[in-house]
């Protein structure tokens, strides 16, 4: 049933509460500026809370059947299928987010739910041969325990949903901490969603927080001797400090972190498909993903006319309300990423950088921006700026197409144009990243890949059928029918 979102609440053992101090916070709504919805403010109260729930309604979810995990999921993946048109709505009410991007985070978490369904009869375990005569070996998978999971709000319902489903359908129970931005379509969403498909109690818990106040929930749920694994995506700042943190308590960690992509357009790109590719990956979602394009490294034999078709295109995309199905760039989450936006273009041009279109906010909207020439000095062309700006870089040989995009201390994701797809394959075994898509942009996702990056964009990989491994432990159980002789 469509409905208004009016309070956001805590989710802790099946049950709506309101925070242990009472206190709430305003989220707003990025393009109005109205309020979204009151939101409970939590703390570690909260967090302690969560995790008492998750804790007592582990052993019952860990043993319950696959059958019951199944049609749980079965069961969520048929109602959200058919909430798509209010979800679409309070995705763009909470986060901006565009008609398009509401539609691929649907569909995305749609198979996700489905895929789960099948996780629950994934084989547990495998017979590992012996020497010693007479025993039987088995290395077998189970749950970990409690997963405190930490989300964003960029792409919230998917990164939600990714950080709770897998750990879930595998038998783990999970706290959930959103973000600020995003405490519904990144939270209390997913607890209302499951819980309405028959997921029993304290399975999944969600607390939000006021801006600012993450920190002490993180800290409280990864020093937790309960909490047994940590999820996060995230910043690489705020990656580094939790995973310092988990490692003081000997806890693994999954870590989705920052991107800074490139996109190589080689000289036998067929240029049509490339402009298209490359406008899709640096402006979708007004460039608020971790994956899109940061860096399009360009041959220097093609590099004027896809220069000037790409730049031609850029400036004409529609900015605007993001419920309107003709917007392709809404605005950014909060005055914050705007004003850091403007700051670190007019850095770059202040540097030295040709501003070939864009660079000034219109309202709450930055305008797609595309620079040339950046400095290896500026902000832009060595950090993670989440908003529709990118950077073409011209490069005259493969090699140093190579040599610049793994110059960056990130490896999220590539993406290469090409007229030789198997060249290109040969080409992304030399590139440092976690993901490399041939005759694609960086931004991809389906719920069954291997999702993750190298060197500062984190370790681990998400994905459904990779869920075992991160979010379960391996026993190794032995068995004998009769006795074994010893030493002494």
């Amino acid at each position: 049933m469509d409905q208004e979102i009016s309070a956001v609440r805590h989710h802790i053992g099946g049950v709506w509460t309101s925070s242990v101090n009472g206190r709430v916070f305003e989220k707003r709504d990025p393009w109005t500026g109205g309020v979204f919805a009151s939101v409970a403010a939590g703390d570690a109260d909260d967090a302690l809370a969560a995790v008492s729930a998750a804790s007592d309604a582990f052993d019952a979810w860990a043993a319950s059947l696959p059958g019951q995990r199944q049609e749980i999921f079965l069961r969520a993946a048929a109602i959200l299928d058919g909430r798509r048109s209010e979800v679409r709505r309070l995705l763009a009410s909470e986060t901006g987010c565009g008609v398009t991007f509401a539609g691929i985070q649907l569909d995305f978490c749609v198979n996700l739910l489905r895929q789960a369904a099948g996780l629950a009869y994934a084989p547990s375990g495998q017979i590992i041969p012996s020497d010693l005569d007479g025993t039987r070996a088995l290395a077998m998978r189970r749950p970990v325990g409690v997963v405190a999971a930490i989300a964003p709000w960029n792409a919230s319902l998917v990164l939600a949903g990714r950080a709770v489903v897998a750990p879930i359908a595998v038998g783990n129970t999970v706290v959930l901490k959103p973000s600020e931005e995003a405490p519904f379509t990144g939270g209390a969403f997913w607890a209302e969603l499951l819980a309405e498909a028959g997921l029993p109690a304290g399975v999944l818990n969600v607390i939000t927080h006021a801006p600012g106040e993450a920190g002490v929930i993180a800290e409280t749920l990864i020093a937790d001797p309960r909490v047994r694994r940590i999820s996060f995506t995230g910043s690489t700042v705020t990656g580094r400090r939790l995973a310092e943190l988990a490692g003081r308590h000997l806890k693994r960690a999954v870590l989705q972190l920052g991107g800074h992509n490139p996109l190589l357009v080689l000289a036998d790109a067929n240029l049509d498909y490339a402009v298209d590719a490359a406008v899709y990956g640096a402006f979708v979602h007004s460039g608020q993903t971790c994956m899109c394009a940061r860096r399009i490294i360009v041959d220097r034999a093609i590099s004027d006319e896809f220069t000037s078709r790409f730049v031609a295109r850029a400036a004409s995309l529609p900015s605007g309300d993001p419920a309107d199905p003709a917007t392709v760039i809404g605005p950014v989450i909060n005055e914050w990423a705007l004003s850091l936006l403007s700051r670190r273009v007019t850095e770059a041009v202040d540097l030295g950088a040709v501003l070939l279109t864009g660079g000034v906010p219109s309202g709450r909207c930055f305008p797609p921006t595309v620079l040339s020439g950046v400095p290896d000095s500026a902000e832009l062309a060595f950090d993670e700026t989440f908003g529709p700006v990118v950077m073409i870089e011209e490069t005259s040989s493969v090699d140093e197409a190579v040599n610049r995009a793994n110059a960056s201390a990130f490896g999220l994701t590539a993406g290469v144009i090409t007229g030789d797809a198997y060249g290109g394959l040969d080409l992304a075994r030399r590139l440092q990243a976690g993901i490399v898509h041939i005759n694609d942009q960086p931004v991809n996702d389906e719920p069954q890949m291997p999702f993750g990056g190298v060197k500062d964009s984190g370790a681990g990989r998400f994905g459904m059928g990779f869920a075992a491994e991160e979010f379960t432990e391996t026993q190794w159980l032995t068995a004998r029918q009769s006795t074994r002789p010893f030493p002494f």
